[in-house]
């Protein structure tokens, strides 16, 4: 019989993605362009935010300074190495470019899912804000080019934390998991850097000094991770994903059946939450290193008052802003049963707020305790801004979730509950909301005005309660809500 078709000159369709792992990059990100809703607004989100790097890295060269803020540096690039870690680590590896289930239909190779996720880690707000302060800073306290050197070593930071994000995953995968040094791993890399890359980084930007013996010293390096990188990525793809089975095969004892159709709703969603891979790492992340940080830091009360701010726009990330990918196909099974429309979406939104809370109490807690006696403003008002960020994540996730849902398998540890794109303008429209409501707050607790904090923080809780019962009545319209659960279940 003839053999042509089995000769070995013929490359296989995995040999032929392992060869070109760059072309099937593009063709990834081809087809994720092609699946945009809005390709014209993607396109204006990019623009703004190539303009807004460019104006950090150039503006504040051209504007008065305090000397003092040199001293910034060095913490700064510690602080933007070891959040890119923190957040690799606990993603397992970074993002996807292509969704697992879709992805198991092609020949993508572990290099092209590597740089894949190297291309979406700079479409973070967490990235994105942390860039566009340590450029702002480079350019404010350095010479003209120091806003190169900053932006060598962002590159080589996200290029590290993903290759310790593949690295921890690897660890993770393995028989006996290694919790220790899984948990250690983070904090010896933030080690290393404080104890010297980042002192003598800084000392460039500040002196000018061998600026290009960095930049190339950096570029090296760079490229030495990327390999690493590529080879751990390949390790990680030939072990099973342990944690993803041990949470879906583990035996759950029964408990009695609540009384209420919203007290059983409200167990499966807290099920759904905590034993979802992703979820979990992420909650327990975005809990404890704000406050970590605010420990190490020994911030005031003041400062405290923006915290929840960040805690609560990280967390609803997490799934908040499409609330129904939680189900996924079980929606179907779910809209079948016999429960008003309002009762679901209140069990929803009760637990997302509720994990709102925690992850904000275990944060302020964390920070309070070097944060000295506060006075009743400065206790009122940390208490406030918990209290008002969740009322407004809850309600902005309500509207989200309704107005732009998607399919979401969330059972991946690297799944994000939207695109790229989209996640980057919820998080930059949370992250400022927030913050204007923790600065007015702040403001008042520093004037010692309770009384203006009591009515301020009272109206903005109602103006989203207001969002809220909104978002309910028109999750009862049988119509709006048969669009949700054709696209998620699909």
């Amino acid at each position: 019989m003839p053999t042509a078709r089995c000769s070995p000159a013929e490359p296989t369709p995995h040999r032929r993605a392992r060869a070109h792992p760059v072309r099937d990059v593009g063709h990834l990100l081809r087809f994720r362009a092609a699946t945009v809703r809005r390709p014209q607004a993607a396109a204006l989100a990019l623009a703004v935010l190539g303009l807004a790097t460019v104006a950090a890295a150039v503006v504040p060269a051209w504007v008065a300074v305090d000397p003092g803020l040199a001293r910034l540096l060095e913490p700064g690039l510690v602080g933007v190495a070891l959040v890119a870690v923190g957040s690799a680590a606990a993603s397992g590896g970074g993002r996807e470019l292509l969704p697992r289930d879709a992805a198991a239909a092609h020949p993508i190779s572990p290099l092209t899912d590597h740089l894949g996720a190297l291309l979406l880690a700079p479409l973070s707000a967490g990235w994105l804000i942390q860039a566009w302060a340590l450029l702002g800073l480079a350019s404010a306290v350095g010479v003209p080019t120091a806003p190169v050197v900053a932006l060598c070593w962002l590159v080589a930071s996200t290029v590290l934390a993903q290759a310790v994000g593949w690295t921890s995953e690897w660890l993770r995968r393995r028989h006996r998991g290694l919790l220790p040094v899984r948990l250690a791993l983070p904090l010896v890399v933030a080690g290393l850097l404080a104890a010297g890359p980042a002192e003598v980084v800084a000392a460039t930007i500040r002196d000018g000094d061998l600026i290009a013996v960095v930049v190339v010293t950096l570029g090296v390096v760079t490229v030495e991770l990327v390999v690493l990188g590529a080879r751990l990525a390949g390790a990680v793809a030939r072990l099973v994903p342990r944690d993803e089975g041990r949470l879906e095969t583990r035996a759950h004892t029964p408990r009695p059946t609540p009384r209420s159709d919203f007290a059983v709703l409200r167990r499966m969603d807290r099920g759904s939450v905590w034993r979802s891979a992703p979820l979990r790492r992420g909650t327990w992340l975005l809990a404890l290193a704000p406050g970590s940080v605010a420990l190490a830091g020994g911030l005031d009360w003041p400062a405290l008052v923006l915290m929840p701010g960040l805690v609560a726009s990280g967390c609803v990330l997490l799934f908040g802003v499409n609330l129904w990918c939680l189900d996924g196909r079980g929606m179907l099974w779910r809209e079948t049963l016999p429960v008003a429309p309002r009762t679901v979406v209140a069990a929803r939104a009760w637990v997302l707020a509720e994990l709102l809370l925690g992850a904000g109490a275990v944060t302020l807690l964390l920070g309070a305790v070097r944060a000295g006696r506060p006075t009743a403003a400065e206790l009122a008002a940390v208490v406030l801004a918990l209290v008002v960020v969740v009322a407004q994540s809850v309600s902005a996730g309500l509207r989200w979730s309704a107005a732009h849902p998607h399919a979401v398998d969330l059972r991946s540890a690297r799944a994000t509950p939207a695109p790229p794109l989209a996640m980057v303008g919820y998080s930059l429209r949370l992250a400022v909301a927030t913050t204007v409501a923790g600065l007015l707050l702040t403001g008042l607790a520093t004037a010692g005005r309770l009384d203006l904090l009591l009515a301020v923080a009272a109206v903005l809780v109602l103006v989203s309660a207001l969002r809220i019962a909104r978002s309910v009545r028109r999750w009862a319209d049988p119509v709006a809500r048969a669009e949700v659960v054709a696209v998620v279940a699909a």
